[in-house]
C-alpha cells in the first residue's frame, strides 16, 4: 500500500496508474482490515483525484467481489437492478416497486442497496421497501430462493448481508465526504446470478459513465446491460423530456438509443414523482447535499404511492413504473417495441396482482 500511495498520490501531473492486480489486492486488503484507515482513505481519494483508469476500476471491483457472498439462483435469468445506493433527495422514488411488477410480468429481478451512504444520504430502496412491509433483511441464499417462489418472484438484498466488509467501510466513507471509486463500482457487485444469464440494469446522469458501467458489467460477466439516463441517477427517465439509454447484449458493445415518454403514451407535466409538500423538514448541519426532508416520512410516502400504483392508481408513480418497466421488458426481448411493452405493464398494474407480491 505504501508503494501504491506513493504512485497514485503525487499530484495531477506526476501521479501514475497502478495495475488491475494492485488495485484488486489493495482494495481486498482494505476490506479485510489489513490497511490503516488513513492510508485507505488516501488510496481512494487519490484514485479519484487522479481519475481512475479502466484497470483501476476493474481492480477495485474485483477486490470487492472477492468478499461478496454471491450465490446462483435456481432460475435461468436474473435481472440485477441497481439504483443509486445513496438514494434520492429531490423526488419520491418509484423504482423500489419495479421488482414485484417485473416478477408479475414473468422476470426474476433482484434489487440491492443499503440504508445510508454519502454523498446524498437520501431515501433508498431499503427505506421504501421496509416501509411497504417487505423483508429487507434477507441473506443472499434466502433472496435467491425468493426468485424461485411463484408467489414472490423477486427479492431485495442489502449490502450489509451480501458484503459486510464493504458495508463496514461506511463510517470511513462518511469521513472522506466526497464521492470515491467505491460509489461507482459497488452497484456492480453482482450478489445473485442466474443459471443461464444475469442482466444488469442501472442508471446514470453524466455522459462519461455509460461506457464505464458497460465496461465493468462485461468485466464481471453480466450477459446484458441496460443503462438508463434517469432522474437523480436512477433507472427511471424524465417523464416529460427526451431521454436516452445504452444497452448491450451477449457482452457486446453498448449502443445508445434516444427515447421519449410519448413513445409509451405518457404525458406528464412532471419530470418525476414530486416530494409531498407536507413532509417534515430536517437537515444535516454543514451539508449542502444531503436530503432536507425526513427519511422515514419520505419512505412512507413513497411506499404509499408505490403500493397505490401497483394497485392501478394512475399518476406519476404509475407512469414511472410503466416507463422503466417497458424499457426492461423490451431489453429482455419480451416485446418488440416500447409501446407494446408499456401496454403490457399497464395491464399488470391495472390488475393489482403485483401488489400481492410485495409482502
Amino acid at each position: 500500500m505504501r508503494s501504491i500511495i506513493q504512485r497514485v498520490a503525487t499530484g495531477p501531473e506526476l501521479s501514475k496508474d497502478i495495475s488491475l492486480e494492485e488495485a484488486r489486492d489493495g482494495t481486498a486488503a482494505i476490506l479485510r482490515g489489513q490497511i490503516d484507515p488513513v492510508q485507505a482513505a488516501i488510496f481512494f481519494i487519490a484514485l479519484r483525484m487522479k481519475r481512475e483508469s479502466h484497470d483501476e476500476f476493474k481492480g477495485v471491483l474485483d477486490g470487492i467481489r472477492e468478499l461478496v457472498d454471491g450465490v446462483s439462483a435456481d432460475v435461468d435469468h436474473v435481472v440485477d437492478m441497481a439504483d443509486p445506493y445513496d438514494g434520492y433527495n429531490r423526488t419520491l422514488p418509484a423504482a423500489p416497486f419495479l421488482p414485484p411488477l417485473l416478477a408479475e410480468c414473468g422476470l426474476h429481478p433482484v434489487s440491492h442497496g443499503l440504508d445510508a451512504v454519502g454523498p446524498k444520504y437520501g431515501v433508498t430502496h431499503r427505506h421504501v421497501l421496509e416501509a411497504a412491509g417487505a423483508d429487507v433483511t434477507l441473506n443472499t441464499t434466502q433472496a435467491a430462493a425468493r426468485l424461485n417462489d411463484h408467489e414472490t418472484g423477486w427479492a431485495y438484498v442489502d449490502q450489509a448481508n451480501y458484503c459486510k466488509p464493504l458495508h463496514d467501510l461506511i463510517p470511513l466513507r462518511t469521513q472522506m465526504i466526497k464521492r470515491q471509486v467505491l460509489t461507482t463500482v459497488e452497484v456492480l457487485a453482482k450478489p445473485i446470478t442466474g443459471r443461464t444469464a444475469t442482466h444488469f440494469v442501472s442508471g446514470y446522469v453524466h455522459k462519461p459513465y455509460p461506457p464505464i458501467y458497460a465496461m465493468l458489467a462485461r468485466h464481471v460477466g453480466f450477459d446484458s446491460a441496460l443503462l438508463i439516463r434517469g432522474v437523480e441517477g436512477g433507472i427511471i427517465p424524465s417523464l416529460r423530456q427526451d431521454g436516452k439509454y445504452f444497452s448491450y447484449h451477449d457482452r457486446g458493445e453498448e449502443i445508445g438509443v434516444d427515447i421519449h415518454p410519448d413513445m409509451l403514451g405518457i404525458s406528464q407535466t412532471l419530470r418525476a414523482v414530486p416530494l409531498p409538500e407536507d413532509l417534515p423538514k430536517t437537515s444535516r448541519p454543514g451539508d449542502e447535499i444531503a436530503i432536507a426532508v425526513d427519511i422515514k416520512d419520505t419512505a412512507i410516502a413513497a411506499a404509499e404511492a408505490g403500493m397505490a400504483a401497483l394497485n392501478g392508481k394512475r399518476g406519476a408513480t404509475y407512469d414511472s413504473l410503466v416507463y422503466t418497466g417497458a424499457l426492461i421488458l423490451k431489453h429482455m426481448g419480451m416485446y418488440d417495441n416500447l409501446g407494446e411493452a408499456g401496454e403490457a405493464v399497464r395491464a399488470v398494474l391495472d390488475s393489482g396482482k403485483a401488489a400481492n407480491r410485495v409482502k
